[in-house]
């Protein structure tokens, strides 16, 4: 069968929807920060980049046999990727609900956006900064809202004990300190 007439799988469009999916409720909790960086990729797909491609298949589509030029095949499945984050990054902005953590600013009690210290067991103390689900980075101690340890978490005070969830059973761990970003200070 002529490969024109086949359908690639796309797993990763798939793959993007479940691993990013807001929890039943629908609600996307996001930091106008992240909403702006959000945005900011979506508005850069859409007039820099896929006019950049559509215009190298264009040229390459007017140098003939399609079936075995480079540049045309590389810049359709280009196009394909750029326009699956288009989707992807449009769904996500329409349900987001962008949430200004700097509200709670000088307040004891967790809630979205806020960094919190806490001691485990063990008496090693970690900080984490509950974030949105398309904005968090482990790698910076950001973690997700939906996240077991987030949901832990919200609504302890400083000084609350609060049981998680983990692999290996249950472990209580105390709040040390929340803190929130001051009003109009970058997140």
């Amino acid at each position: 069968m002529n490969k024109a007439f086949t359908r690639e799988r796309d797993d990763a469009d798939e793959e993007e929807s479940v691993t990013a999916a807001p929890p039943a409720g629908g609600k996307n909790y996001i930091t106008p920060q992240g909403y702006a960086r959000l945005r900011a990729e979506l508005m850069q797909l859409i007039d820099q980049e896929r006019p950049q491609v559509v215009e190298v298949v264009h040229w390459a589509a007017g140098n003939g046999d399609r079936s075995e030029n480079g540049d045309y095949l590389y810049g359709k499945k280009r196009l394909r990727e750029i326009d699956r984050r288009i989707r992807f990054l449009t769904r996500r902005l329409e349900i987001a609900e962008v949430t200004d953590p700097s509200v709670h600013h000088g307040r004891d009690q967790v809630f979205f956006g806020a960094t919190v210290t806490y001691a485990e067991p063990s008496g090693q103390e970690r900080t984490v900064t509950i974030m949105g689900i398309d904005e968090a980075d482990s790698a910076q101690g950001q973690v997700s809202w939906i996240s077991p340890i987030a949901r832990a978490l919200l609504k302890a005070h400083e000084g609350d004990v609060v049981k998680l969830a983990t692999p290996a059973g249950v472990q209580e761990i105390e709040v040390l300190e929340v803190s929130y970003p001051a009003p109009g200070a970058p997140g």
